[in-house]
This record gives C-alpha cells, structure tokens and sequence, in this order.
C-alpha cells in the first residue's frame, strides 16, 4: 500500500510540473503586445548567426555541443569552421560566443521564439559578400577562417548589422519588460561592434593579402554595400571616411559609426532581411539565410 501511494505521489509530481512547464509556455508571452513579441522574435535569426559564427571561429564547436537546448531543433549551420586567431583574438571571440549564447537565452525566456533558421557560414557565402561589396570577383576566394584579419573583417558585417536592428525597434516597443530587454541587448551588441571597430582600426592601413586592398577599404566596401542592399540611405559608415563625415565633421577617423551628432543609425526588420538575404529584397532569401528567417515578421515576406 506504502509503495502505490509513493507511485500515485511522484506521478502526481511529475504531473505537476507538466502543467506548470505547459502553463509557461502558453502565457510566456501573454503581458506582451503581439507586436512587441514580433519584434522581439525577430533579432533571434541575428543572435543565433552570430552564436555559431563566434563559438564556431574561436571553439571549433557551435550551439550542438555547447548548448543544444537553444537551438530547438533548428538544422546545423553549413560550412562554419574553426577560424586560425592567435591567442588574443580567439580570446575576444570566444567572449562575444558566450555573450551570444546568453542574448538567445534571454530573449527566449521572454517570448517563445522559434528554432534555429538554416545558416549558411560556408567560406562561399562570406566571399559572395565579399566580391558583392567590390563588384568583381576576388581571386582567391575571400576565406573568413584563413586568420585574425580575415576574420575580423567578416565579423565586421554582424554586430553592427543587429545593433542597428535593436534601435531601430526601441521607439515601436510598447512594454517596459520588452523596451529593457532590447536595451540591455543592444548595450551588449554596441559594445562588440566597438571592439571589432577597434582592432580594425588599429590595423587600417594593413593590406589584406592577397587582395592588394587595405582593411580600411574593405570596411568602406562592406559598408556601401550594406547602404546599397538596405535601401534607405546612409546608415553605414567604415573605418575611414570623408572629415565632413567623421565626428563633428572634424576627423577621418571613424572608429565608431554615427549620424553628423554621432547617434547610432537604426534599421527596420526590412532593411536587416534584404542586407543579409543579399537580395537587396525582403522577400528574397539567400546568403547567410538560404531558406530564409524565421519569425512573424520575416515570414511575411516570404513568398513560398
């Protein structure tokens, strides 16, 4: 009788909980307006590129190994690879992984989100960025993996894309809980945009070999390429500008990117989906998103 009665009591517990995890998913999101939850699921497609391309470059490893209960059975990354860093830069990237992982957390304790979209980080979809940004094909192949340059160069082309996203969403945020959030995400992203910036800086005018191109060029390139793809003016700017265009319009130094009162641009969802679709269109996937984002928002501009 003793042990039917312990059986009925952990079945009973068990039970329990069930209700409870199932309660909490179904009212995870029920304080928020349903657009402060689009617009809270959105940068998710960002975060988990920016997780995999971190832990990847620096671990060798990805969301699968170290933290799988985050990607909600969403499909591996293609191509992504441990990078060559030396052991400062790999320190960094390391860092910014976990960081990473951190913001996909926080984000998914708040709205239910969705698993993680198909990635393609292939050597192949960062040399298309980059023969885009120069209009003509770079010989070799551009290899984000191949070292510390190459890489930071391709990490150029993440943070600021989000942080940009995240200012953009503050102003339509309607609830204090989602307006902390993305807040507090973006203090975070800004600050590895600054330290990528940074490091470039401190190597502006080395040549990227073998490209016979300087890394203040390729900032330039991938900047106008992304004002280009984003279609609504100048929101970009790399490490060297025009002085009319630096702070107060008094340096060419650029190591942060800002509006003539140095005011962090801001971008829509659109803009985000056609810079990293590659399209130019939000309605068309390709490069980092062969399959497209997830999310609300993206989904309703695909058109399959």
């Amino acid at each position: 009788m003793a042990t039917m009665s312990s059986n009925i009591s952990a079945a009973s517990t068990i039970l329990l909980l069930f209700l409870l995890l199932l309660h909490r998913g179904s009212t995870l999101s029920q304080d928020l307006p349903g657009s402060d939850v689009d617009l809270l699921e959105f940068p998710l497609n960002l975060e988990y590129l920016e997780a995999e391309f971190f832990a990847w470059g620096a671990l060798g490893r990805g969301l699968d190994a170290l933290e799988p209960n985050l990607t909600a059975g969403g499909p591996p990354p293609l191509g992504v690879q441990k990078a060559k860093l030396s052991p400062f830069i790999r320190d960094i990237i390391q860092q910014f992984a976990y960081q990473e992982f951190g913001h996909l957390r926080a984000i998914k304790k708040t709205v239910l989100g969705f698993p993680r979209p198909r990635l393609d980080l292939s050597v192949a979809s960062f040399a298309a960025v980059m023969n885009n940004a120069f209009g003509k094909q770079l010989d070799p192949p551009f290899d984000p993996y191949a070292n510390d340059i190459n890489y930071l160069i391709a990490s150029y082309a993440i943070p600021y894309v989000g942080l940009t996203g995240y200012v953009g969403a503050i102003p339509k945020l309607e609830s204090p809980t989602a307006k902390r959030l993305v807040a507090g995400l973006l203090g975070v992203e800004s600050g590895q945009d600054a330290v990528l910036r940074a490091l470039l800086y401190e190597r502006a005018a080395l040549p990227v070999v073998p490209y016979g191109y300087t890394v203040a060029e390729f900032t330039d390139k991938i900047s106008n390429l992304r004002n280009k793809l984003g279609n609504q003016g100048v929101k970009d700017e790399g490490l060297i500008v025009n002085p009319v265009q630096g702070p107060e319009g008094k340096t060419a130094g650029n190591v942060l990117a800002g509006d003539q009162n140095s005011v962090a641009f801001d971008r829509t969802p659109e803009e985000i989906l056609r810079i990293v679709y590659g399209s130019g269109e939000e309605s068309q996937p390709g490069g980092f998103y062969p399959n497209g984002a997830d999310g609300e928002i993206a989904k309703s501009y695909l058109k399959f």
